[in-house]
């Protein structure tokens, strides 16, 4: 009792958490005109799913073997949890395809239109609803998409999303010009984030780093509604000296 007590609690926290943000995020989104990195209209493309109605190990099984990967929708309620789940199967090419054009990273911070039929060859739609991935299992050595979850993300949702980062500059960098070496600590960063305002990657700028300079993750340059979660002042990226095995090579 005493530990469903606590959880419970903690859960009424994070939704209160959320639901102030919500209101401070909407007042600051329509007076921003951003130029930040917008998905790329190549892979807006709609994802294809089957009802499934049951669950298991065989039932999974069976519908791999029929090139569809069983997949679950949840509701979005608190940011990340939530009920009214729906149980489907996609189309294994399609999301092999997406996580292999995308990358695995971009993949799970990219938002898709998920059309619901009663099979595939239906032209009836159960359900249109736009979701984020929120994941997906790949098979070890194929890479093959074992299961993937979606999470309904409507424009009020407020959503956690680990956004990829994208590093440039490193043919101008002051620093890497000297011989030092990049040394890259985050290759992902988690942000609270509108669901309309999902970036698809951050920039990283390198081109002014010299010798043992670092960027933070307050220093990354993001649309003022996304919340960082982790510490501003941890290290993304830093410029650092030579290689011990460089130091040896040169004496």
């Amino acid at each position: 009792m005493l530990i469903r007590r606590i959880l419970l609690t903690k859960s009424l926290h994070h939704f209160r958490l959320l639901s102030n943000y919500a209101t401070a995020a909407a007042a600051v989104v329509p007076d921003v005109d951003d130029d930040f990195p917008k998905p790329d209209p190549k892979y807006a493309e709609t994802i294809h799913a089957v009802v499934r109605v049951t669950s298991g190990k065989n039932i999974a099984a069976k519908e791999r073997k029929a090139g569809r990967v069983p997949s679950i929708v949840f509701e979005q309620e608190d940011g990340q949890h939530g009920g009214n789940k729906r149980l489907i199967s996609v189309q294994a090419n399609q999301i092999r395809k997406l996580v292999n054009h995308l990358g695995r990273s971009q993949f799970l911070s990219r938002l898709f239109d998920l059309e619901v039929h009663p099979d595939l060859e239906s032209q009836d739609i159960i359900e249109k609803v736009r979701v984020l991935p929120r994941k997906v299992h790949l098979e070890a050595g194929s890479d093959a998409p074992l299961n993937v979850t979606f999470i309904r993300a409507p424009s009020s949702a407020l959503l956690k999303v680990e956004v990829p980062l994208v590093f440039r500059g490193e043919d101008v960098s002051p620093g890497l010009k000297k011989g030092s070496y990049l040394n890259i600590i985050k290759r992902t960063v988690k942000f609270i984030c509108p669901a309309d305002l999902i970036p698809p990657y951050i920039d990283v700028d390198l081109s002014e780093l010299d010798v043992n300079q670092k960027l933070l993750m307050g220093d990354l340059r993001v649309h003022p509604a996304l919340k960082l979660i982790q510490s501003k002042d941890h290290p993304v990226v830093k410029i650092a000296g030579a290689r011990v095995s460089d130091q040896k090579k040169s004496k």
